[in-house]
């Protein structure tokens, strides 16, 4: 393709926010065409959901989303709902399931709501180009060029759906945060998010044996709670009690679990010691988690003294010391492991730039950011994805 090719609208990006959006720009007779780095589209919406795609959540509420911002996604989630997404899926009979928690999953195959979308695509007319990664992006009185090693293609509107940083493998890079600094947009700092922790030395090797083991916590960091699955790694925690934690952890800050998910571990413990009298510490504890945790946390109980001793041993002040451990163990990530497995990039571009009603940059006429590449990050299950239907939805009805 030697020739430009010209277009109304140019979106960058052929994952759930910029299929969604081309999808509805192209229903509006807007000549439009998806630019898509890697040779198919969709390659994240693929993976998600093990495999079926947590599509949305019939929950989502603002309240679900962190940013610089907290009222930015605000009018973008109002007009365009789960429900309205929901919709879309019966239309194309697809089969779902509400898994837990207002979580959407598709019955079959996450390829199915990928399908979906290269359907509307193509009822609308909108047209993709695979293998066409970016390599410059200018802007003249009249249009955005954009050159790709499939050739140029020049728009009057250009739709950055680029994604964020999280998964290279799938094809993750950062082309959407230089575009906006190129058109004098401020970036926020970028972190993986959505992502398990690792231990430091002293804690990986006092629970390194226990991967694979999981449990229902209640975990928490910076005024942020959730209960939900914790699994052990063979480098530390995750589960989606760790993931959601990890948006709100930032280096040196101390995670917090309780390990009895907000039961009264004081009261039991006093229960168990007037039945019990003459068992071990760990022998009650695994009624309650897994043996070898149970094992463990005693183990590291030993330095304050209280070890694995007999319950009867247990004076109403150590049931106390006890209870407090184990409803507040207190641990100090080393890091998380980072972008590779990453589900989300939190941070992005500044939504100060932008209009919470189109996606539009305020000061640059025809540019639009949507998705990941904004500073709106979603907590899990199924939330970042109605973010990419909402934010897809607002730019693809303005350009």
């Amino acid at each position: 393709m030697n020739a430009t090719a010209n277009y109304d609208v140019i979106v960058l990006g052929g994952g759930a926010a910029g299929l969604m959006c081309a999808a509805v720009a192209a229903a509006r007779g807007r000549r439009t065409v998806v630019l898509e780095g890697s040779k198919r589209c969709g390659k994240k919406i693929l993976m998600s959901g093990g495999g079926r795609c947590n599509f949305t959540n019939v929950y989502s509420t603002p309240e679900n989303f962190l940013s610089a911002n907290p009222h930015f996604c605000k009018s973008a989630l109002a007009r365009y709902t789960p429900a309205d997404f929901i919709a879309l899926v019966d239309a194309h009979d697809i089969a779902y399931h509400e898994k837990e928690k207002g979580q959407l999953f598709c019955n079959e195959s996450s390829r199915q709501i990928v399908t979906m979308l290269l359907d509307e695509c193509a009822a609308a007319g909108a047209q993709i180009h695979v293998r066409a990664a970016v390599e410059a992006v200018e802007h003249d009185a009249d249009a955005y060029v954009v050159e790709t090693d499939k050739g140029r293609f020049r728009g009057q509107s250009l739709v950055v759906a680029t994604g964020g940083l999280s998964i290279p493998k799938m094809g993750a890079s950062g082309v959407g945060y230089r575009i906006a600094r190129q058109f004098g947009l401020p970036v926020r700092e970028t972190r993986a998010a959505l992502v398990p922790f690792t231990f430091a030395e002293g804690r990986q090797a006092a629970f390194g044996a226990l991967s694979g083991v999981g449990l229902d916590v209640e975990a928490g960091c910076n005024d942020a709670l959730f209960e939900a699955g914790m699994l052990f790694t063979h480098r530390g925690l995750s589960g989606p009690a760790m993931l959601q934690v990890s948006s709100y952890w930032q280096p040196g800050d101390s995670v917090e679990v309780d390990w009895f998910a907000g039961a009264d571990i004081k009261t039991w413990l006093g229960e168990r010691r007037s039945a019990r009298p003459d068992a071990r510490l760990a022998t009650i504890l695994a009624q309650r988690l897994p043996r070898r945790l149970a094992q463990c946390l005693c183990n590291e109980l030993g330095a304050d003294g209280l070890g694995n001793p007999r319950l009867r041993q247990l004076d109403d002040s150590a049931c106390t010391t006890l209870a407090d451990r184990l409803s507040a163990w207190r641990f100090v990530p080393d890091g998380t492991e980072g972008y590779r497995t990453a589900e989300v990039t939190i941070g992005g571009v500044d939504t100060d730039a932008l209009s919470s009603a189109t996606m539009a940059a305020r000061d640059v006429p025809g540019l639009y950011f949507i998705g990941e590449v904004v500073d709106v990050t979603g907590h899990l299950g199924g939330h970042n994805f109605q973010w990419a239907w909402a934010s897809a939805q607002a730019a693809g009805a303005a350009v």
